[in-house]
């Protein structure tokens, strides 16, 4: 099957831009086409479904996959996922709202949330990662239509601005001492309904959650994460920091350029081809 490249650009504009970096994140409608996203949603689906069943990740279980099925790395394990992931367009979204010349994949991950998936509690996807910088950025983007009774998206608006708040993993502790705090500083809360090719983008600081899926229907997500290029890696100071420098920088040590051969260059500003390390 020939999927149709997805090298052309979206055009942003300066408004845009400048909501992102002043909310933390950005709503952007079609950034597929609904022929584009007809192409590439089987071929992640079944990506998907093939990978959860090698790995023994079993829809219904309890615990922490009872948020989603949760498959990261799907260019590794997919060529033609691997188009999905590698886009032009997607990467020179991320470079432009960014403000940066260049950007490396930190890793793709896709959320499929089940009917009857629960809720995904208030979190800053930062405290996972160690990077040295406060600039990344999540692409998140459904391949069916997603509201609110499937599992969308909730931002705190401008929240990112108060920086790392610590070593708060996704939990439902977590979830109620971020409710307070939100309650507290009085940011004001988006949801968006998407259509399949619809994307957010948003803030590793930002804090976000998800509803519970209380539909029929799978949530299919594929969400892609990017980070400058030339951003060092931390001292990892908790353990969601110390697993994720050895399951996505192999062989990387801290104070290091994160550049594994798991980070390919996705875009650059002098227009390096994709997935070049």
């Amino acid at each position: 099957m020939d999927l149709p490249p997805l090298d052309s650009d979206y055009a942003l504009t300066r408004e845009q831009i400048e909501q992102y970096r002043t909310e933390g994140h950005l709503y952007l409608p079609g950034v597929l086409s609904s022929k584009e996203i007809a192409a590439y949603r089987p071929v992640i689906a079944q990506a998907v479904d093939k990978a959860a069943e090698a790995r023994g990740i079993v829809p219904g279980q309890e615990g922490y996959r009872r948020y989603f099925v949760q498959v990261a790395n799907l260019w590794r394990q997919d060529e033609q996922a691997r188009a999905f992931v590698f886009a032009r367009r997607l990467a020179k979204l991320a470079t432009e709202l960014m403000g940066v010349s260049a950007v490396r994949l930190y890793h793709d991950q896709a959320l499929f949330k089940e009917p009857g998936g629960k809720p995904t509690p208030w979190h800053q996807d930062q405290h996972y990662w160690p990077l040295d910088t406060d600039n990344t950025l999540t692409l998140w983007m459904p391949l069916v239509d997603v509201n609110a009774s499937m599992g969308s998206m909730n931002f705190a608006c401008g929240s990112q601005k108060e920086g790392y708040i610590g070593d708060l993993p996704i939990s439902t502790e977590t979830h109620d001492f971020f409710e307070q705090f939100l309650q507290e500083k009085q940011y004001p809360v988006n949801r968006y309904d998407l259509r399949a090719g619809d994307a957010t983008f948003h803030s590793g600081l930002i804090l976000h959650s998800a509803e519970g899926n209380q539909s029929e229907q799978m949530r299919e997500v594929m969400t892609i994460i990017y980070y400058p290029d030339g951003t060092r890696l931390m001292e990892p100071d908790n353990r969601n920091r110390e697993q994720d420098l050895a399951t996505f920088h192999p062989g990387q040590k801290p104070g290091e350029v994160a550049a594994s051969e798991l980070n390919p260059l996705l875009y650059d500003s002098l227009g390096v081809l994709n997935g070049r390390g």
